[in-house]
């Protein structure tokens, strides 16, 4: 579930989300929040995305971070156009 403060992550990990995605936190937020869902919900996935970057990858990275997502990765990829006949 993506959430974009502690409180609709904590809802959601309550409600048995096995996935929450904090979106657009700062690094301090995201620390802070991580750490709050696991306080409470020790077996959900935290996820990180939303303004991470190869240069800011490392503040992003924590005890309570289990999986952080980078949209530049795949942003600014090329298309490839191609069909499939059958």
């Amino acid at each position: 579930v993506e959430c974009s403060n502690v409180d609709e992550a904590l809802e959601a990990a309550g409600a048995g989300a096995n996935i929450v995605l904090l979106d657009n936190f700062t690094p301090q937020e995201l620390h802070r929040a991580a750490a709050q869902v696991k306080a409470a919900h020790p077996g959900v996935t935290v996820e990180a995305s939303g303004g991470v970057v190869l240069g800011t990858l490392p503040q992003f990275l924590g005890p309570h971070i289990d999986v952080v997502s980078m949209g530049c990765l795949t942003h600014s990829a090329p298309a490839l156009d191609f069909a499939l006949r059958v």
